[in-house]
Order: structure tokens, then sequence, then C-alpha cells
């Protein structure tokens, strides 16, 4: 199984990256994950299901300690291209 997430930090601050959101990165991208993208207003990322629910376990610990004060984030199952007829 596969999952996306996608996760913004708050509070905002359009001058320069806050630590939290600047953490945040730091987790998604040295975690090896597929189709990572970072950005200003959110970012997301893509893998297998225990990968990704472990990224967001620590994303969500750190950016907290880091001054976050609300994390928004979605997590989508992603349809496989290798299933079977008929699989659900």
């Amino acid at each position: 199984m596969r999952l996306k997430v996608e996760f913004t930090t708050e509070p905002f601050d359009l001058d320069e990256a806050p630590e939290h959101a600047v953490v945040a990165r730091e987790v998604v991208q040295r975690a090896g994950l597929d189709a990572v993208d970072v950005g200003p207003f959110g970012n997301t990322a893509e893998g297998a299901a225990d990968e990704v629910l472990a990224v967001v376990n620590e994303m969500l610990r750190r950016t907290l300690a880091s001054g976050a004060t609300r994390v928004s984030l979605q997590v989508n199952l992603v349809e496989s291209d290798d299933r079977e007829p008929g699989d659900a």
C-alpha cells in the first residue's frame, strides 16, 4: 500500500522560513520517500505506507517541538498500477 501526505505548518512567516517549517522539510527530505515536493505554502511526499506513517509521526513531534502551533495534513491512499483486475 502506498500513501501520499500533504502538509503545512503554521504560523506562517512570509519573510523567512520559520524553524518548524525547516524542520518539517528536513524530516521529509531525509526520509527517502518518493516524489517529495517542498514549497513555501505546502509540502507533499509519497511512499510505502509504513514509511509515510513513520515520517508523519516524526514530523509532527519535531515541528511541534520547534514552535509550530498548527500542522495541517492530509493522507491519501495512492492507487497502484500493479493490482490485478478485481483486487480491492
